[in-house]
């Protein structure tokens, strides 16, 4: 299997289209994923392989870790919804989505909720939580205040979980370290045995410390600030929450599954399982705008070398994060008489 090796995020339209599911996909054969349906001019899978924590027999570096740098991305849908992945943006008012409704496609037809426990598929928030992202959902559409706007729009990092679903990532590794390149952010994950930052020091992505047991990535996530969101659905934890993450990759470095126990008695009546599927991109994958934003460099070698430009983002630049709130334009000046 050939891999591309990167550098860093290439600037390009934000894909917001809903999700269009036309039928049910035939049943995938044991162990192997289920056939693609179409979403939006991306193909998505409604269901994928588990992968058992394992002895790892692929390749490693030099330092021993398990080799599993490139380009990676989800396999099911982008940030519209986090519980109803291909369910597209609670409420959208355009006219794709409201077809979409109106079809009334049976949720089973769908990827399930990244909620993998409770077996409902939805957060336990308590009832407060619950009421603030039902209040987000209804005003999302048509923001009035900034608390109703997602955190994108205004170039915000994505945190955990969103950017393991916003747009494709690239994972490099040093000794002693793996780094996940995000298009608006990264993590540092430290595999030095280092304590956690001090509890006042928050970040968007959290303070990072793990270690590797065969195929599985360990990682324990503090310190996150509580400001990002699960996506364009409005769920969302706090500064007080920990994540307790496993990158389970298959031996064959095609794959990883993200599994991680998000803790916050602040929101949450109790811990809650978040499962994430995600795929290496090779040189055998189509360019794709969404999950692959990086180009070929231009360069006199023969391997394979693809950069990840750095996003420009500027605060509301139009339908980046979908709506966003815009001031009122300026009154013109009153007429003067000389």
């Amino acid at each position: 299997m050939k891999r591309i090796f990167p550098l860093p995020s290439l600037t390009l339209a934000l894909l917001t289209a809903t999700a269009a599911v036309a039928q049910t996909p035939p049943p995938a054969a044991p162990g192997q994923p289920q056939t693609q349906v179409r979403q939006g001019g991306i193909g998505f899978e409604t269901s994928f392989p588990q992968i058992a924590a394992a002895k790892w027999t692929g390749p490693r570096l030099k330092d021993g870790q398990p080799d599993v740098s490139g380009h990676w991305s989800n396999t099911i849908a982008n940030h519209n919804n986090f519980t109803d992945p291909q369910g597209g943006i609670i409420g959208d008012p355009t006219p794709r989505a409201v077809a979409f409704r109106a079809a009334n496609h049976p949720r089973a037809e769908r990827a399930p909720s990244r909620v993998s426990d409770p077996a409902d598929g939805q957060p336990p928030f308590q009832p407060w939580a619950a009421a603030k992202v039902k209040e987000f959902q209804e005003n999302f559409n048509n923001p009035v205040k900034p608390e109703y706007t997602e955190p994108n729009a205004r170039c915000a990092p994505g945190g955990i979980p969103k950017s393991f679903y916003w747009h494709g990532y690239e994972i490099r590794q040093y000794p002693g370290y793996v780094l996940i390149m995000f298009n608006n952010g990264y993590r540092l994950i430290h595999l030095d045995g280092k304590p956690h930052l001090p509890e006042r020091l928050k970040l968007w992505n959290g303070d990072s410390r793990g270690h590797w047991e065969g195929n599985t990535l360990v990682v324990s996530a503090r310190n996150v600030n509580g400001k990002a969101l699960f996506g364009r659905s409005g769920e969302f934890f706090s500064e007080n929450a920990r994540v307790d993450e496993r990158f389970i990759f298959a031996n064959d470095g095609k794959r990883y599954n993200y599994v991680a126990v998000i803790t916050d008695p602040t929101v949450f009546t109790r811990p809650f399982t978040v499962t994430i599927p995600a795929r290496r991109y090779t040189e055998a994958d189509k360019y794709n705008e969404w999950h692959y934003e990086a180009t070929p460099a231009n360069y006199d070698g023969k391997a394979p070398l693809h950069e990840r430009y750095e996003r420009i983002c500027h605060e509301n630049n139009g339908g980046f994060g979908a709506p966003a709130i815009t001031s009122a334009p300026a009154a013109p000046p009153a007429a003067t008489k000389n």
